[in-house]
C-alpha cells in the first residue's frame, strides 16, 4: 500500500495536475469516440454475398496446387523429389517409375503423386524447389470437403486442377 501514498504525493506536487472542468466531464472523450463511429458508419461496407459476387482474389495468393504440361502435352514432372525434400510439412508424397520411351530426355516419371492438402501449409516450397516448373499454385480458393479422403490430392487431380 506504500505505492499509491507515493502516487499521490507525486502527482500532488506536479503543477497542473488537475484536470480542467472540461476534461473532467469527459466530453472531449465522447466527441472523438464518436467522430470515429461516425465516420465507420459512412464507409463502404466490406462484406460481399458470397454465392453471387466473387471476393476479389490477388495474383500473388497462393491456392491449390497444380502440375503442368510441356507443349506435347506430357507432364513435366521428373520425379526428382526435390519438392517432397523441400516440403516443411511432408505432406508431397512421390513414387518413381521407368518413362515411356517416346517421352523425350526423361529418366523416370511419377507413377504416384499425392499432396495431402490437410497438411499443406501452402508456402511455395515445392513450386520454388522444382527445377521443371512443373509444379506450381494457381489462385483458387482451397475447396472443403466433408471426408478426409477427398483431401488427397492425386495424379488425375493435380493435372486437371
Amino acid at each position: 500500500m506504500i505505492a499509491p501514498a507515493r502516487d499521490a504525493q507525486i502527482n500532488k506536487n506536479l503543477p497542473g495536475s488537475r484536470l480542467a472542468w472540461y476534461t473532467r466531464i469527459y466530453l472531449p472523450t465522447i466527441a472523438k469516440g464518436m467522430m470515429v463511429s461516425l465516420r465507420h458508419f459512412f464507409k463502404k461496407p466490406v462484406t460481399i454475398n458470397y454465392p453471387e459476387e466473387k471476393p476479389k482474389i490477388s495474383e500473388r495468393f497462393r491456392g491449390e496446387h497444380r502440375l503442368t504440361k510441356d507443349a506435347n502435352g506430357n507432364m513435366k514432372c521428373v520425379a526428382c523429389y526435390m519438392c517432397a525434400t523441400a516440403c516443411p510439412a511432408n505432406c508431397i508424397t512421390i513414387e518413381a517409375q521407368a518413362a515411356p520411351p517416346e517421352w523425350e530426355n526423361r529418366d523416370k516419371i511419377p507413377k504416384v503423386f499425392e499432396i495431402d492438402m490437410l497438411k499443406c501449409i501452402y508456402c511455395g516450397f515445392c513450386v520454388e524447389a522444382c527445377p521443371k516448373e512443373a509444379i506450381e499454385m494457381t489462385n483458387k480458393v482451397p475447396r472443403v470437403y466433408d471426408n478426409r479422403q477427398d483431401f488427397l490430392y492425386g495424379l488425375d487431380k493435380l493435372l486437371n486442377n
